[in-house]
């Protein structure tokens, strides 16, 4: 048997990590400034990650949802405390497309509608409802095509507006950062004005975390960087904040290990059997999720990742071709006049490191672990540099 060929592959074959740092199958290393898709949040073989794991693998490492597991109860409490986000219910999966798949059906059950509103270059997956709910037609099959969605152009008020005018729909989905499309972000007006028409409309608003949760943009959540600040973020009267209904979360959650999930905001009610999952929530996801959260209080990432995200966009203004900075935090893209491609390339053989690209053929994403250091990112831009000219 052969594997399925979808993936065009760099010809680098990783055999061990630490850190930032990847080393292939000939000794070579490289610098890891894109953590697989914003998946590696602490880096590489972290070890209080890599211990958690090994401790909770020599207890059990996974029974179904059927039994009582106290450690989902653990993180459902550490997770509510680090995130701000007390006044929700976790409910466990194992991917952000999963996340995402059951954040839709959840609004779908709660509205008793079925229509969504997306927006331009949006990308939340690639199952079914997640995957229509993407703009990317190619990715869309015939069956994903039935799901109906409206896509809007971000930072839009008046075709938001408009398609409120509608009262077929059950959720609004979006990225405070968008990550496959480029790094737009919605302003913070367009955010509280997306807030106030849904609670309005009675539209559950779902905020796709999958990407920039877990504070990769400087916050736990990205989307409180658009919150009102004359309300606390757990304020129940939401009329003049941003707090979604429902947040998916996933990638840098686990650091590595496929584990996913969404928020559930205490007002949506659940009911045995209205979600399920067989592999979602098992104890070794718990603890490499516990260890993520760990990991980032004990070595105060949410700054570091400000602080850098800084320090990063100070060092991009010396480069005539960068025409501009894009995203928060350590989430974050240089777009340039040129499309990228041959320079990733180039990056990765020329001088080892890792970068990610996006929709947007001109840019290049920069997704690091969160403990990186300003020595990092001066090697990053010497890379840079040289293969600039």
């Amino acid at each position: 048997m052969k594997l399925f060929d979808v993936y065009p592959l760099y010809d680098v074959t990783p055999v061990s990590a630490k850190g930032i740092e990847l080393t292939d199958d000939k000794g070579k290393k490289y610098l890891d400034f894109y953590g697989g898709h914003a998946v590696i949040s602490i880096g590489h073989s972290h070890p209080h990650y890599v211990n958690r794991l090994k401790e909770q693998l020599d207890k059990i490492g996974f029974y179904s949802n059927s039994i009582q597991n106290p450690i989902q109860k653990e993180l459902a409490s550490a997770l509510g405390k680090a995130s701000n986000c007390e006044a929700y219910n976790l409910f466990m999966c194992n991917s952000g497309a999963e996340a995402n798949e059951n954040a839709l059906k959840l609004a779908s059950f709660h509205t008793q509608k079925s229509k969504v509103i997306a927006f331009n270059n949006s990308f939340h997956g690639r199952t079914s409802a997640a995957v229509a709910a993407t703009d990317n037609p190619n990715i869309n099959a015939p069956i994903n095509k039935q799901q109906e969605v409206t896509f809007l152009p971000l930072n839009d008020f008046e075709a938001f507006e408009k398609a409120m005018d509608s009262d077929e729909y059950c959720a609004v989905i979006l990225e405070a950062i968008q990550g496959v499309g480029g790094l737009d972000e919605p302003t913070t007006q367009f955010y509280q004005f997306i807030a106030e028409h849904c609670k309005k409309k009675g539209i559950v608003l779902i905020a796709d975390e999958v990407q920039s949760g877990f504070g990769r943009s400087g916050k736990f959540f990205a989307f409180q960087h658009h919150l009102d600040p004359e309300r606390s973020p757990t304020d129940t009267e939401r009329s003049r904040s941003v707090q979604p209904d429902i947040i998916s979360i996933a990638k840098g959650m686990g650091n590595g290990f496929p584990v996913g999930g969404i928020l559930v905001h205490e007002s949506i009610k659940a009911s045995y059997g209205l979600l399920g999952t067989t592999f979602g929530g098992n104890h070794l996801a718990c603890a490499a999720t516990l260890a993520v959260l760990e990991v980032l209080k004990e070595e105060d990432l949410l700054v570091n990742a400000n602080e850098l995200g800084s320090y990063f966009k100070e060092k991009a203004k010396e480069f005539l071709e960068i025409k501009k900075v894009k995203g928060k935090g350590l989430m974050l893209g240089l777009e340039f006049e040129f499309e990228v491609a041959d320079l990733r390339k180039r990056l990765i053989y020329n001088q080892h490191m890792f970068t990610g690209s996006a929709k947007n053929k001109k840019l290049l994403r920069f997704l690091p672990a969160l403990n990186i250091t300003k020595t990092h990112i001066d090697l990053f831009f010497e890379g840079l540099q040289k293969e600039l000219g």
